[in-house]
């Protein structure tokens, strides 16, 4: 057998794991963030300013954001429960530490503390939250599609063949939501009256790289007869092609329905599909062709996931669109962003009902059909990562308060602290740069520039692939490679940013 028809076969015919292994894995970006940013305000705490070396910036945010995955995925699958569990022991130590010998609050009880941490303001135009969701999203994502392709890489994670939820399925339809999270039809400003047909434009305009990269991506696979999993999303299509299409759809859509009643356009989508399939021949011609044995000919059976799986990517990014409305909306306390996780944990429990009966009563989870229980399952997982990205980011604002001039990438600021009737930015020119400064971090590297990011991670997987024999490395060597691919990719965005450079000419 070649050595692409091993590796094709290597990642076929699987059936992913559960959905709870899926939600431990997914716990640790936020810990991983916590932990970072405590680190950075115990730092503070003990020197007396912010930590200022870009150098040891960028080590401690790839020792502490990416490493941890890299070893997740590969020989710490086994025992992966256990790093949420140490990860949080970790952070609780940290922040018994930083409460121990905070500069502010001294002598304050803790329930004035909590009373004044739920009366303060934050920034009102900045949800940290957003930015590392879809950060994380492109780092997994990148992290995955190099790993699955050694031995170490649990084949559970891969994407599924036909049914079943792997991890890399959960990636798919998370970097759906996460772009509609930042639409045009989203980031629009309250009061300011705009087109529905000018986010159209825009959008018409923002989706021609994407076409352009996934007619590059067909062309260099084909030229130089790179692996290839059909049953993703067929012989000429590719992620690129989904995501521009259902970015125009969208627009177009929103264009005809109020755009605060996605939700009601994503569920009826989703249904609607699923009825079709259920009640017509379209479920077996996805899965098996028009003859029944998994033809090709022509371009509809060639490509059949692809084109048909843009119902379910459709609904979902429908469904994120209203998400990101309802988190775009004006609020400055503390206590109004609780609201809002409350309202999202009873939101994901619904979703999560809905799954189970949709899987038991009506089809279990497909990304190969990107059917009802697929997209109930992403929204959900994705509804559940950004409640825990939210709760970090406070837990973060809540130490912040305990240590004077501290500060952390990627997290949100005070307008106003409570009990002060200054601004908290009336700062001296030093700390101002100090902060200007601590704004470059991976995090914020990799956001100014996450479709250049996303291109590199695939190009370099590309060049990896042809040069090492992957199935048969050996778990050092995986390591090694794995670390200095993403390391390389982190590196890359990083210097970008801090040059200022923006690879974004639409």
């Amino acid at each position: 057998m070649s050595q692409k028809l091993l590796k094709e076969a290597f990642i076929s015919n699987l059936n992913g794991t559960s959905l709870l292994e899926i939600s431990i894995g997914l716990t640790l970006a936020p810990l991983c963030l916590a932990c970072r940013g405590l680190l950075l305000i115990l730092y503070n705490l003990r020197n007396g300013r912010p930590l200022q070396s870009r150098k040891y910036h960028l080590l401690l945010d790839f020792t502490v954001l990416v490493a941890p995955f890299v070893l997740g995925c590969t020989i710490l699958s086994p025992v992966l429960p256990l790093l949420p569990i140490t990860i949080g022991a970790f952070c609780a130590g940290l922040f018994y530490k930083i409460y121990n010998r905070r500069n502010h609050y001294i002598r304050t009880p803790f329930k004035k503390i909590i009373h004044d941490f739920l009366k303060t303001s934050l920034e009102p135009d900045y949800i940290p939250s957003i930015t590392v969701f879809r950060v994380y999203v492109n780092v997994l994502t990148a992290i995955n599609i190099l790993a699955v392709d050694f031995p170490q890489y649990p084949r559970r994670y891969a994407k599924t063949e036909t049914y079943g939820t792997g991890a890399m399925d959960f990636g798919v339809g998370a970097f759906i939501f996460g772009n509609a999270l930042v639409c045009p039809e989203v980031r629009q400003k309250t009061g300011v009256v705009q087109s529905k047909f000018s986010c159209l434009a825009r959008q018409s305009l923002s989706v021609w790289p994407l076409v352009f990269l996934g007619l590059g991506r067909l062309i260099s696979v084909k030229a130089v007869e790179y692996h290839e999993h059909f049953s993703e999303y067929g012989v000429h299509w590719n992620f690129f092609f989904t995501l521009a299409i259902v970015r125009m759809t969208a627009s177009l859509l929103l264009t005809l329905f109020p755009t605060n009643k996605s939700w009601i356009v994503a569920m009826i989508l989703a249904v609607f599909y699923q009825l079709v399939l259920d009640t017509t021949h379209l479920k077996m011609f996805v899965l098996y062709g028009s003859d029944g044995k998994d033809t090709r000919v022509g371009f509809l059976n060639a490509n059949r996931e692809g084109v048909f799986s843009l119902y379910g990517y459709l609904a979902i990014y429908m469904a994120s669109v209203q998400v990101g409305l309802y988190l775009l909306k004006k609020r400055t306390l503390v206590k109004d962003w609780i609201e809002v996780i409350c309202f999202f944990l009873l939101t994901v429990f619904i979703l999560f009902i809905f799954l189970h009966m949709s899987q038991v009563y009506v089809e279990p989870v497909s990304r190969r059909m990107a059917n009802l229980s697929f997209c109930i399952w992403i929204v959900a997982q994705c509804l559940t990562f950004l409640i825990c990205f939210l709760v970090t980011d406070l837990i973060l604002v809540f130490t912040k308060l305990l240590v004077n001039g501290s500060r952390v990438p990627c997290c949100w600021n005070f307008t106003q602290p409570p009990n002060t009737n200054t601004k908290h930015d009336s700062e001296p020119t030093s700390i101002k740069r100090e902060r200007k400064s601590l704004s470059i971090c991976v995090i914020n590297a990799i956001d100014k520039n996450q479709l250049v990011f996303f291109l590199l991670a695939n190009v370099m997987t590309g060049i990896v692939n042809m040069t090492i024999d992957t199935i048969h490395s050996n778990t050092s060597f995986t390591l090694f490679v794995l670390h200095l691919y993403m390391f390389t990719n982190c590196l890359i965005m990083y210097i970008l940013h801090t040059q200022n450079i923006l690879l974004k000419y639409w």
